[in-house]
């Protein structure tokens, strides 16, 4: 069930390239896709082509006091289609600049998995850097649109973690979702 926008707090942005072949991602996305107060919006699915609705997407974004991206870090970044949605919808005059703040007090939040271990994102780890590091052009857009920066929830591992480990993680993220859908409608009302 999507919620109708009206009645929607939280708008999660999935962007996986490949999601039927994701065990982790697709666990995930289907223990909360379903949450009253949430719009579920995936963009491989809606826009197969890359060729994004940037009104309607304005729109979404404008109707939800909640954005929360789900994706797979690839390549230490955001897959390709979720960039573009960036490009394209999140524009000067509207998400930033002058005139553009139909995001500000909005909350972001950021869920990603990653291949790697978590002891690999760090200076002395395989990867050097640390996911606050890998995610900071995100936090940064958010600061920029006048937005709320949350935690990011990050499940490190993802290809090898057992089925009972993925099935708690997704029980953190429906609780993690849940609790940013009713503090905002808290806030709301």
């Amino acid at each position: 069930m999507t919620a109708e926008p009206g009645d929607s707090r939280l708008l999660l942005v999935m962007a996986h390239p490949a999601l039927e072949k994701s065990r982790t991602n697709h666990l995930l996305w289907d223990s909360v896709r379903e949450l009253p107060g949430l719009t579920a919006l995936d963009l491989y699915e809606t826009y197969p082509r890359f060729a994004i609705n940037v009104t309607a997407e304005k729109s979404r974004l404008v109707a939800h006091d909640v954005i929360a991206l789900q994706f797979p870090l690839y390549w230490y970044a955001m897959p390709a289609l979720l960039k573009e949605w960036f490009d394209l919808v999140w524009l000067h005059g509207f998400a930033y600049g002058k005139g553009g703040t139909r995001l500000a007090g909005k909350r972001l939040l950021v869920t990603c998995t990653t291949g790697g271990p978590a002891q690999a994102y760090h200076a002395l780890g395989y990867n050097h850097f640390t996911m606050e590091e890998f995610l900071r052009p995100l936090e940064q857009t958010a600061d920029l649109c006048g937005m709320v920066w949350e935690t990011p929830f990050v499940i490190h591992g993802a290809r090898t973690k057992s089925n009972e480990t993925i099935i708690q993680e997704a029980g953190r993220y429906r609780a993690r979702l849940e609790g940013l859908i009713h503090s905002s409608q808290s806030a709301g009302t």
